[in-house]
């Protein structure tokens, strides 16, 4: 294998290897099963994000008080991720409480142990994200709701970056163009809407802005990534105890800040419920919901439908904050979603995935010499981690990337082609799994 490539020993054609770095075996059965419910949780999913996403700026900015928060916005945080740990638990003990005689039992010594050893690395993005949703709260000191919805949306493009260099994932030409409409988009909404002034550290507002931008799109962007390959990774582990050590080690994350504040600030900071009114508590049950519905993005879904399924909620914040907190829809605003749902149209058509799907496992024909046939109809050959290609050979002179059971359909459908009699086809008696 070079470059992507699979060549068949047998007549020399070479073949697209799937792209995709394969997490589990058992994600590979999943994603080799895709059917109608499948669909309809990702339907699920994308509404209720649009929700959750377009609700927290909102929220955050009715937590607001003369423009600063009374609250430590990292309290706000542990709140949110020991209310997640309690959702974890509660769904871990109704599912240990529907499983039949004979299977494993969730809630043993010996299975806590070990799916807490295999999912250590859950320990990273959780502490990626203490970061980033302090972080939330900060940019709110810079930009609107409108406009922090916005800038979010540029977390697509660093994810595809980051989906191709860590776990090998294509895209196709049109989605990248897709992801270049989506930055255009978001560079047209961003144009002139900077607040005048300095921060609290006496820089200009443009430069901290800049700052924490770029801070705010990659640290997110890093823990969706890692998130997704620990959850995936570890497929056949159960979702919800895979959410109790994510959500565990954010919280640990966000007590030792809370004890980092109090030791630099004195013990007076120490109380996580000091400042906190009606609006902060609603903002805390809107982030664990949306931290629940991300892990089962993560989990059944992907990470890039799960950011695009965020600009949605772009149009909700904008009007919303509009009629709420009376913020101007400028001209630049409506241009630019306007331009981020071209991006998103684009990006998820079937004309640009026509390529990817070649890449993540379709049965592909190509037309060989006649001196090259040969008996021999399979070959194994090692494509990424885990997963097993294999090239067959039909009479007529074609070759077939195999994936799964794709070649009994492309022996059928040749067959059907040529116009040939059953008994004329050739079956390998090898092979066969």
């Amino acid at each position: 294998m070079k470059n992507d490539m699979v060549e068949c020993s047998v007549c020399h054609s070479k073949l697209v290897s799937p792209s995709s770095k394969t997490y589990s075996r058992a994600y590979d059965r999943h994603k080799s099963r895709v059917s109608s419910k499948q669909k309809a949780l990702n339907v699920v999913l994308v509404v209720g994000d649009c929700v959750l996403v377009g609700l927290q700026p909102i929220l955050v900015y009715m937590s607001k008080v003369d423009g600063k928060f009374n609250f430590s916005p990292i309290s706000v945080n542990f709140l949110t991720e020991a209310a997640k740990v309690l959702f974890a638990v509660f769904m871990l003990l109704c599912q240990a409480r529907r499983q039949k005689v004979g299977e494993k039992p969730l809630l043993s010594v010996s299975t806590f142990v070990q799916a807490a050893r295999n999912n250590v690395l859950l320990a990273v993005p959780a502490l990626l994200y203490a970061i980033n949703n302090y972080l939330k709260f900060t940019m709110q000191l810079y930009f609107n709701p409108a406009t922090v919805k916005m800038l979010s949306n540029l977390k697509v493009l660093v994810i595809a970056i980051l989906l191709k260099l860590i776990m090998r994932r294509r895209f196709s030409v049109i989605q990248w163009e897709a992801l270049a409409l989506l930055l255009i988009g978001i560079s047209v909404n961003q144009l002139r809407s900077l607040p005048e002034g300095t921060t609290a550290m006496g820089l200009p507002v443009a430069t901290g802005a800049y700052v924490y931008t770029l801070i705010f799109v990659t640290v997110p962007s890093m823990a969706s990534v890692f998130n997704e390959y620990a959850l995936k990774s570890q497929y056949d582990t159960s979702i919800y105890l895979q959410n109790l050590f994510l959500y565990g080690y954010g919280a640990i994350f966000n007590f030792l800040g809370i004890l980092g504040t109090a030791i630099i600030k004195g013990p007076n900071s120490f109380d996580i419920l000091q400042g906190h009114s009606k609006a902060t508590m609603l903002l805390i049950c809107n982030n664990a919901a949306q931290g629940i519905l991300s892990s089962f993005f993560f989990k059944y879904a992907d990470t890039i439908l799960k950011k695009y399924s965020s600009t949605v909620a772009t149009i909700f914040t904008g009007f919303a904050s509009a009629a709420l907190f009376g913020h101007t829809l400028t001209i630049n605003f409506m241009l630019g979603i306007s331009i981020v749902f071209i991006s998103m149209h684009q990006f998820f058509s079937p004309l640009s995935k026509v390529k990817d799907e070649h890449q993540n496992g379709m049965t592909e024909m190509r037309d060989v010499p006649d001196g090259l046939r040969s008996k021999d109809s399979f070959i194994n050959m090692a494509a990424g981690a885990n997963e097993e290609v294999k090239i067959l050979q039909t009479p007529f002179g074609h070759c077939f990337q195999r994936s799964h059971t794709d070649y009994m359909f492309a022996l059928f459908r040749l067959h059907i082609a040529q116009g040939t009699t059953r008994d004329s086809l050739y079956y390998p008696h090898k092979g066969f799994n």
